[in-house]
């Protein structure tokens, strides 16, 4: 339903339901959040043999200074709870791609740490990972429509992380 002949009850949002135009316009915002991360995820799988997650937390650390963060701020950087970027950290610390240590400011927090071998995967990684997303997203769009999709994106993004929901 779209449209209504009742006026709404002083409980009920004037608008619903939403119009065909913008259930159209969801539908593909739907579709594009589900499936761009796993196409962008299958392709570093397929040439990487890293997963979307994996290369994002090697890529935040390797923008780090001393390639250095505390283990709660690359969750949050990840958008990934703290438990499963412990686990996900320890799968790369086997490959020896990081290593974890207290924070020697604070001791009760732990720092992961980009060693090497993690940067030299991130290195060979990238080219295959950047012409990938230029091919599905970048050269997609024009410059003007690219800068207008981040600034949207910020925006929605902004929406879902304050605290009045």
């Amino acid at each position: 339903m779209t449209t209504s002949d009742q006026a709404p009850q002083a409980d009920e949002p004037a608008e619903p339901w939403l119009s065909p135009a913008e259930l159209d316009s969801w539908m593909s915002v739907v579709r594009l959040i589900t499936r761009l991360p796993w196409a962008i995820d299958a392709q570093l799988q397929r040439d990487a043999e890293l997963s979307m997650v994996e290369y994002m937390t090697l890529a935040m650390l390797s923008d780090a200074p001393e390639l250095t963060l505390r283990m709660s701020t690359l969750a949050e950087h990840t958008s990934t709870s703290l438990s499963r970027l412990s686990h996900l950290v320890k799968r790369l610390e086997g490959r020896g791609y990081v290593r974890r240590e207290p924070d020697p400011a604070d001791g009760r927090f732990t720092n992961a740490i980009l060693l090497p071998a993690g940067l030299g995967k991130l290195e060979s990684a990238a080219p295959g990972h950047v012409a990938h997303v230029r091919r599905l997203v970048v050269d997609n769009l024009s410059g003007e429509r690219l800068r207008r999709l981040g600034q949207d994106a910020e925006r929605i993004l902004q929406r879902i992380d304050s605290p009045a929901r």
